[in-house]
């Protein structure tokens, strides 16, 4: 890896497009390194995972309403949309709205966690979408998504957004339109300036992870991927971008993140080095937050300990400063306690998930998050004795750079009303490749068939599977069947709107 020192230059340093990470960005994106087996075996995976999600959120409102969106826009020899049938097509832009929030919907697919946190799953998507308008091959699909999860995962590593109040899909717009690129073949100067538009128009504030969190963080990465799409058509058809983007005196740098005085070293493979980004993500084997994927599993085991939850005075989370500020009390959200809070709140709320996690020794992604379940009395007054304290050992871990120190769990103090103390600590998920089960290829296909199994005919989820493992031989035809479809009357229609 070749490290990039990024930072703003003012207008009349004049610096030249080979000094701007954009182009560099472009220029990983322009290199026809071949794609490692083990990178291609990771990207299957992914896919099916992305599908399991998608399809166990096809009936929920955001997914409905992103759907009949893109419905409404036709398009012969376009994309597919998740649980559509294969003869349906929509422009590609939208079937990227679409499917992306059916992907987001759960918060259930993969992750990465570094300066900033992601879910670099996103760029299937819009990726995808792309390669079945424009007749791609599986080859070519995988070549570009190595590069979306590379480039997402790089700025992931070195640029922190959060603590600027932007939300994390400012780093999914550059890696999808470098990830199109890389697919199409696009020459470095048409990527270097759909990257630079796919930024521009993707940065926003993180109110919508703040506060009575809203459907429109199912919406945010689909929003990015459908502009992702249009930024390189744009820049395709000869159109240019605001530029230096990242180095700019009137930059994103500049005035959404560090400042004039930022450094930022970024990462980015060499000429020639392979794009294995994608082997340092890790998916969810549980439907939450991915800070509380190993708590969990430590609820799992500490709940045998516990025989009356009457009996406990306190629970004391000892974790990272991220889960203890964005999803722990540090984030002194109220609605992280309400048991009427939206879904959305409930999954970024570590007290909630503990809570339930400890009682029920399972966790479901709709059952879980049900409003009777929520608001049952011995929850909530579990719920209310539980309360998170920033660890510096725990912070130190989420930040570390060695892979088997890096660590997103915590340690969970039970104090009982009579003076007992029952505690235990787990540093990642069991799924994790450094946990206890770390997750392979049958546990992918288990995930989809549990999530899919009430929704899918047998046939049609028997069919994607063997489809997607051939992923890196599929034609162009077997491309546009990477998709799966529900019976069509079991897909519901929401509300009108603009669109019809």
């Amino acid at each position: 890896m070749i490290i990039h020192d990024v930072r703003v230059h003012p207008e009349s340093d004049r610096l030249p497009r080979e000094e701007q990470l954009a182009w560099k960005i472009a220029q990983v994106a322009a290199d026809p390194v071949p794609v490692e087996d083990k990178v291609a075996e990771m990207i299957v995976n992914r896919i099916i995972d992305n599908a399991a999600v998608a399809i166990a959120s096809v009936n929920r409102r955001p997914v409905v309403t992103a759907r009949d969106q893109a419905l409404a826009h036709p398009h012969p020899g376009g994309a597919a949309v998740f649980g559509c049938e294969p003869g349906i097509r929509v422009h590609a832009e939208w079937a990227a709205w679409a499917n992306g929030t059916a992907v987001r919907e759960l918060d259930y697919h993969d992750t990465f966690l570094a300066a900033e946190y992601s879910h670099p799953g996103d760029n299937i998507p819009p990726i995808l979408a792309a390669a079945q308008q424009t007749g791609c091959d599986g080859a070519q699909l995988v070549r570009g998504l190595a590069t979306g999860y590379e480039i997402q995962v790089d700025l992931v590593r070195a640029i922190c957004l959060h603590e600027h109040k932007i939300d994390h899909v400012a780093h999914l717009g550059p890696s999808a339109a470098a990830g199109i690129g890389a697919m199409l073949g696009l020459p470095a100067e048409i990527v270097f300036q759909a990257v630079q538009q796919a930024l521009h128009v993707t940065t926003a504030t993180r109110q919508s992870r703040k506060g009575e969190i809203s459907s429109w963080k199912a919406f945010a990465p689909s929003h990015a991927g459908k502009l992702s799409i249009e930024a390189v058509d744009r820049a395709m058809r000869g159109e240019d971008a605001p530029s230096p983007i990242y180095e700019g005196e009137d930059s994103v740098i500049a005035w959404m993140l560090g400042g004039r005085d930022a450094r930022y070293r970024v990462p980015l493979p060499g000429p020639g080095e392979p794009k294995r980004a994608i082997l340092d993500t890790y998916t969810k084997e549980h439907s939450a937050e991915y800070q509380s994927q190993a708590l969990i599993d430590l609820c799992f085991r500490m709940r045998r300990q516990v025989s009356d939850w009457e009996q406990v005075r306190d629970i004391l989370i000892e974790t990272s400063h991220h889960t203890h500020f964005v999803i722990g009390t540090g984030s002194n959200d109220p609605q992280k306690f309400d048991p009427a809070s939206s879904r959305e709140t409930l999954d970024h709320s570590i007290m909630y998930i503990v809570a339930v996690a400890l009682q029920d020794g399972v966790w479901h992604h709709v059952r879980s998050y049900a409003p009777e379940r929520a608001q049952r009395a011995d929850t909530v007054r579990l719920w209310s004795k539980i309360r998170t304290v920033e660890s510096g050992r725990w912070t130190e871990r989420y930040h570390s750079i060695d892979p088997a120190t890096k660590a997103f769990g915590g340690r969970v103090i039970i104090t009982m009303q009579d003076g007992r103390v029952i505690e235990d600590e787990l540093a990642v998920a069991n799924a994790h490749p450094l946990g206890a089960t770390p997750w392979q290829r049958e546990s992918y296909i288990a995930k989809f068939r549990i999530l899919t199994e009430d929704v899918l005919e047998p046939n049609e989820a028997e069919r994607f599977l063997e489809l997607v493992q051939r992923l890196p031989t599929l034609g162009t035809d077997e491309l546009l069947r990477l998709n799966v479809a529900v019976p069509p009357a079991s897909l519901d229609r929401g509300r009108p709107g603009l669109f019809g």
